[in-house]
């Protein structure tokens, strides 16, 4: 399996519901740190995974619609806890939503999966993967 990785940041606001999250539930910022994985079993016919600048710039759309938001006030989120993971999963959708849309070029339909990792820290990070429609 091939793959090639683009990476990018976005920073929000957010807070969470539950016990669990102790301090986290007040209202605090957090900076993401993203790679996305792009990955298929064969080259494409120009002899590539997906087009890097393509990929980089559909990765910075899809985080310019998070950037600098708070997502406590997003109604597409309303009764979600915004967790780390549960954004990956959120980039992921938004960035196979941009694929299935010819957003990374004609070859882009060919690719197998996609990997979201989420890096909250050096220390931390969470991620989703999973295949693509047409890969």
């Amino acid at each position: 399996m091939y793959s090639v990785n683009v990476r990018d940041h976005f920073m929000i606001a957010h807070s969470f519901r539950g016990d669990v999250f102790g301090p986290a539930q007040r209202l605090h910022g957090a900076t993401y740190v993203v790679d996305v994985e792009f990955r298929r079993p064969a080259l494409d016919a120009d002899g590539v995974v997906v087009d890097i600048g393509r990929a980089h710039e559909a990765l910075r759309a899809v985080l310019a619609e998070l950037n600098f938001r708070n997502l406590d006030d997003d109604p597409a989120f309303a009764g979600r806890n915004t967790t780390t993971e549960f954004l990956a999963r959120v980039v992921f959708d938004r960035v196979a939503a941009r694929i299935a849309a010819g957003e990374l070029g004609p070859h882009a339909g060919g690719l197998a999966s996609l990997r979201v990792t989420l890096h909250e820290s050096h220390v931390a990070w969470a991620a989703f993967e999973g295949p693509l429609a047409g890969g």
